[in-house]
């Protein structure tokens, strides 16, 4: 129990102090001592462009980074859970191929900015529906129903979003399409930043709230039933959160992949099994992490980096590391 604590302290020490460490990286530098004073004292003795830079362009931007990637990895890790499958991430019920054609239809469309967020999320959300009402055809089986009908509805999805690259307009439509689903952080606006920051909490929250019924899914069906817990119902429960989560994400960021894959992984190995402290640990790293990541991307190149390629290259290896560990523990 000590060792949890003293990890669960570093967790929150480590989501404080990259932030900060964020705040001064990037093309315009800026001292940590400096980022500190302009954000806890008076703000008279520093460059303008110094606080102007921190205020109106790194605190949205890391804030938003905080925000999506704590949602990926809290809805990876529930999706998990619910699965019994640490191979499950965020698109398993399609969510990410849907909102991906939202956004692409959208701009096939020559829609406004302000209304490809909105219809992505829309889109997301009736691939949840469709998903559900597969599942709900396979009453003896709903994790089955659901992974199958998860796979149809994301398949299907894929390829419209395909037909829609196919018929774009290559100079200037396909590639808005082609960059929007790489996924960036700095498509999110000073205007769209309160409404992500809501729709987080009102997910979170209830995740929190049944976070101690998410360990009862790790057990066997009779076994869960036995204790009292209806599990169709509480799958649907936290699906409808998390899935809101993840078409969310999509829809402001484009496919961020990876982070709600692997943070689950390396939240059990911190603080192995227990939903009611890995799923707001979870939301602190996966926040962390894609700070990082996005530090990264708009630091390497004068230019700006794709935060979704960022996230392939470091979480695929890593993923990759942690099954031979894995495999290597079970067998020694």
């Amino acid at each position: 129990m000590k060792n949890k604590r003293i990890t669960l302290l570093c967790i929150i020490i480590f989501s404080i102090v990259i932030p900060i460490f964020a705040l001064s990286v990037g093309q315009y530098k800026i001292r940590v001592i400096d980022v500190l004073g302009i954000l806890f004292s008076n703000q008279g003795s520093y460059s303008p462009q110094a606080i102007s830079v921190i205020r109106n362009i790194r605190i949205p931007r890391i804030v938003t980074a905080f925000l999506i990637g704590g949602a990926l990895s809290t809805s990876g890790y529930v999706y998990q859970s619910i699965f019994r499958n640490p191979l499950v991430s965020p698109d398993v019920l399609g969510t990410t191929n849907a909102s991906s054609f939202g956004a692409a239809l959208a701009m096939l469309m020559g829609l406004p900015l302000s209304l490809i967020s909105p219809i992505a999320l829309i889109f997301g959300i009736c691939s949840m529906v469709l998903v559900y009402l597969i599942s709900s055809r396979t009453p003896n089986n709903q994790v089955l129903g659901l992974v199958l009908g998860g796979i149809m509805v994301g398949s299907i999805f894929s390829s419209l979003t395909s037909l829609v690259k196919l018929v774009a307009d290559p100079v200037n439509t396909l590639p808005s399409i082609t960059y929007f689903l790489m996924g960036s952080i700095a498509g999110v606006t000073r205007e769209e930043l309160p409404i992500l920051f809501f729709i987080t909490l009102s997910s979170i929250i209830p995740l929190l709230l049944l976070s101690w019924r998410v360990n009862v899914l790790t057990l066997s069906e009779d076994e869960a039933k036995s204790l009292g817990v209806n599990t169709k119902l509480l799958r649907i429960l936290l699906i409808i959160p998390s899935t809101l989560l993840v078409a969310t994400s999509v829809s402001l960021c484009g496919v961020i992949g990876w982070v709600g894959l692997v943070i689950p992984h390396i939240t059990r190995l911190l603080l192995k099994e227990d939903a009611r402290i890995n799923i707001p640990s979870s939301f602190l790293i996966g926040g962390s992490y894609l700070i990082l990541i996005d530090t990264l991307s708009r630091s390497l190149s004068s230019g700006e980096i794709p935060i979704g390629i960022l996230t392939s290259l470091v979480g695929s290896p890593f993923f990759l590391y942690l099954i031979i560990k894995e495999g290597r523990r079970k067998n020694g």
